[in-house]
């Protein structure tokens, strides 16, 4: 690009005023939009804004594109998106490793979080149900549980039905005597564990980590069987030999996933986001900023830029 020298003094002044998060005046493989998708839960936003914006700082164009959690892989393997940023192994795994055997989707890696998603209960419960964390109280005292729409069953409230986790195959499984009811949204759950935890009210229901929730709430994950792959796929396998998912939900790193055309059409791209990670305790702290400090996704995903400036310049050259 050719400058004259006609230029003035307020565009300089203006270039060179431009925040160490603003998009970078880079060459790049191509200007085709990148299309990182978006889900349900305000982690995962901020998570995808924030390389979104490492993106943009490197010379890349971005789109950030709503997209339902399991069925995004669709769209993964046709090229019409091309990122996600976090698909967990508690829930995720199984339609991870299914568009990866297809060779259109590629693992990019861990994301630097640990995931742990889960049934959850308040400390308060374990007065109302003394076996607790073991699954096996929870049929003693269904009865704690239940409400006028689940009588004589307990309720056991799931997140939003799109994040899949087999929770009715679990019930069956297992035996339970309780009916799930999904949440509509992730904000749907975290109010109405907000209202229970408040007046004390029996609740047991579907809590991730990492979020806030467990700092701010008093409480423990149940404790189911442990998990395997093969109390998943074979019913065999497991405390009924006749149902598979009869054990807890697994464990482990959150994942990125992208369109395997990425790396062939936006290398420079495709590294950044290889490198790119996000602890637990930071992405704790940017929730707590969002859904407690009341601040936008978009004043949070900036602070943290700024804050890392260093690390995402390293992530970049």
């Amino acid at each position: 690009m050719k400058f004259t020298s006609a230029i003035s003094a307020a565009a300089l002044a203006a270039v060179l005023a431009i925040p160490a998060f603003s998009p970078a005046f880079a060459e790049v493989e191509s200007q085709d939009p990148i299309r990182l998708t978006t889900h349900d839960w305000t982690g995962q936003i901020i998570n995808t804004t924030i390389l979104g914006e490492i993106l943009k700082k490197a010379g890349y164009n971005v789109e950030l594109v709503q997209a339902d959690y399991i069925a995004q892989f669709a769209g993964l393997k046709t090229g019409d998106l091309h990122v996600a940023t976090e698909i967990w192994e508690t829930t995720g795994r199984e339609a991870m490793d299914e568009a990866i055997a297809t060779g259109d989707v590629v693992n990019m890696g861990e994301g630097g979080m640990m995931a742990i998603e889960e049934w959850w209960y308040p400390s308060y419960m374990e007065e109302r149900c003394p076996g607790l964390p073991n699954w096996e109280a929870l049929n003693d005292c269904a009865a704690e549980f239940a409400t006028s729409e689940t009588a004589p069953l307990g309720r056991y409230l799931g997140g939003p039905v799109t994040w899949g986790g087999f929770d009715e195959e679990r019930v069956e499984a297992l035996g339970l005597d309780f009916e799930v009811v999904h949440a509509g949204t992730d904000a749907a759950l975290f109010a109405e564990l907000e209202s229970a935890y408040q007046r004390k009210a029996p609740i047991v229901l579907w809590i991730y980590s990492p979020h806030w929730s467990t700092v701010k709430y008093e409480g423990s994950f149940v404790e189911f069987p442990p998990f395997s792959k093969e109390c998943y796929e074979d019913p065999s396998v497991g405390v009924n030999p006749n149902a598979a998912y009869d054990c807890g939900k697994p464990t482990g790193p959150i994942w990125k996933v992208a369109w395997a055309g990425v790396e062939d059409k936006w290398p420079g791209a495709a590294e950044i986001i290889r490198n790119y990670t996000l602890t637990n305790d930071e992405m704790g702290k940017l929730v707590v900023a969002v859904d407690l400090d009341g601040k936008s996704i978009e004043e949070a995903a900036n602070s943290w830029m700024e804050e890392n400036a260093a690390k995402v310049d390293s992530w970049i050259n």
